[in-house]
């Protein structure tokens, strides 16, 4: 089953460890996650490398894999782009915008223009300089969608 990147982000950002009932176990900013597909029963698991795309942007490649052992699925979530730092522990709000950046390679999820070879959508890369900086492609909002489990009352992712 191929997914398109983009479609494939549409349905992942709220399972990323977000149905858990106590406040030790919320999602925070510093937090490694990984993501997975929804609509898959959660089978697909977003992945990155050091890796270039040969075509479109040229930027890292960012894919969907079985594989939930790699240590290449793990994303740290970060601060939007020029916004305040996040201090490690702070809880995700519903709403808030983040910015999801690579263990492996320290750069950030990011889309732009750019269309997709494969689907004709929006590319999703690795971007930035490889130490969490990048753009306003790189921001990601939070969206919680109602019946989910999130913690203190639907709040919290």
């Amino acid at each position: 089953m191929k997914q398109t990147a983009l479609s494939f982000l549409s349905a992942i950002l709220l399972s990323a460890a977000a149905s858990y009932a106590s406040d030790e176990k919320l999602v925070t900013c510093s937090s490694a996650i990984k993501l997975t597909h929804i609509e898959s029963g959660s089978k697909y698991y977003l992945l990155s490398d050091d890796r270039q795309l040969q075509s479109g942007s040229g930027q890292q490649l960012v894919t969907a894999v079985e594989n939930n052992r790699t240590p290449d699925g793990l994303w740290q979530i970060r601060e939007a782009h020029d916004s305040p730092v996040c201090d490690a522990g702070t809880p995700i709000r519903c709403g808030d915008v983040i910015r999801l950046m690579h263990v492996g390679t320290g750069r950030n999820l990011h889309t732009h223009g750019i269309k997709s070879p494969l689907s004709n959508q929006h590319e999703v890369t690795g971007f930035g300089s490889g130490q969490g900086e990048g753009d306003s492609g790189d921001n990601w909002t939070v969206v919680c969608e109602s019946g989910g489990d999130f913690c203190k009352g639907g709040r919290y992712w």
